[in-house]
């Protein structure tokens, strides 16, 4: 009799906690980076800390549509990305760091280019304005004392933009891409070549945000978001073949394939949020903003003190 009382008890238990799952939809992209998301839901991790997420593909320059439609109340995106977004009239909250890129993003070049000032009249594929590539060719271009108003942007997303290159498409002189896309270029030399990445200009980092509605309304939720992450993280560490294979499936790779992406970047643990929120990231989103401006991507600053929401963290 008590051990089927406690059957039914740990069955009511289970019951309970399935019914408090809170639902949230997330927009991300198939960036290498966003990958511990995609191991929290399919390896229970989400659902641990009662969450009932769904995952959704949404390309970046569709993002912000999708959290103002209310389609998705949380995304990954980069960090001067949410400075658009909130420039643009569509609330966003930061509350963690996903990773740093350190050569996962870059600009390839046919073989006859040899510097970024070579770009000078040529044509560059690239997102849409508004978009972590775009933000990094403007980045890059204003580094080597040129504007984005001195190239001719044709918009391809990065898969395509990738592909533009090793087909050797006409008319395309270099191209802005991202792992694992990039991987491919990286396989295929003779397609063009990496003429700089992130680890020449450290500039694309990611971060994870919701609406500060959600966020009001969920508080519990956002942290176990936040928990749910950081416990993917140790998952990496402690079970490396079976997280890759399972973060690699997700955008068609091996897991070992998926590995050598993910060389290229650092996923950053609590420890290193702490630090970066510490002041690097308002540092960086200032100077992100003034090149906003600067290229015309935005027309006014959003609050910069709203940007970010750090007590889930803790």
């Amino acid at each position: 009799m008590k051990k089927l009382l406690a059957l039914s008890l740990t069955a009511l238990a289970c019951l309970a906690a399935h019914a408090q799952e809170t639902k949230v939809a997330i927009g991300i992209s198939g960036w290498t980076g966003f990958a511990p998301l995609t191991l929290a839901k399919e390896a229970g991790i989400f659902k641990k800390h009662g969450l009932d997420v769904t995952i959704k593909k949404i390309p970046q320059k569709d993002r912000h549509l999708a959290i103002a439609s209310g389609d998705v109340q949380c995304a990954a995106t980069t960090v001067e990305t949410w400075v658009v977004w909130n420039a643009n009239g569509v609330a966003t909250t930061q509350i963690f760091q996903l990773d740093k890129s350190y050569g996962a993003d870059g600009m390839v070049v046919k073989p006859a280019i040899t510097k970024i000032s070579d770009l000078k009249g040529k044509t560059v594929a690239a997102s849409a304005p508004g978009t972590s590539p775009y933000f990094a060719l403007a980045w890059m271009l204003k580094k080597n004392g040129m504007s984005i108003k001195d190239v001719k942007v044709v918009n391809l997303e990065p898969q395509a933009a990738a592909n533009a290159m090793i087909a050797g498409t006409d008319g395309v002189d270099a191209a802005m891409t991202y792992e694992p896309y990039l991987g491919a270029v990286r396989a295929k030399p003779e397609a063009g070549k990496i003429i700089a990445t992130t680890l020449d200009y450290p500039m694309v980092m990611d971060t994870f945000g919701c609406t500060p509605k959600f966020l009001a309304e969920n508080t519990r939720a956002a942290k176990a978001l936040a928990d749910a992450y950081f416990d993917a993280l140790e998952m990496i560490q402690k079970e490396p073949a079976k997280s890759y294979e399972i973060m690699g499936a997700d955008v068609k790779q091996s897991g070992e394939a998926f590995a050598k992406s993910a060389g290229f970047l650092r996923w950053q643990d609590r420890a290193a949020n702490m630090k970066f929120f510490s002041g690097e990231h308002a540092a960086f989103s200032k100077e992100a903003a003034d090149l906003l401006m600067e290229a015309g991507i935005i027309k006014s600053m959003p609050d910069m003190g709203k940007l970010a929401d750090t007590r889930f963290l803790k």
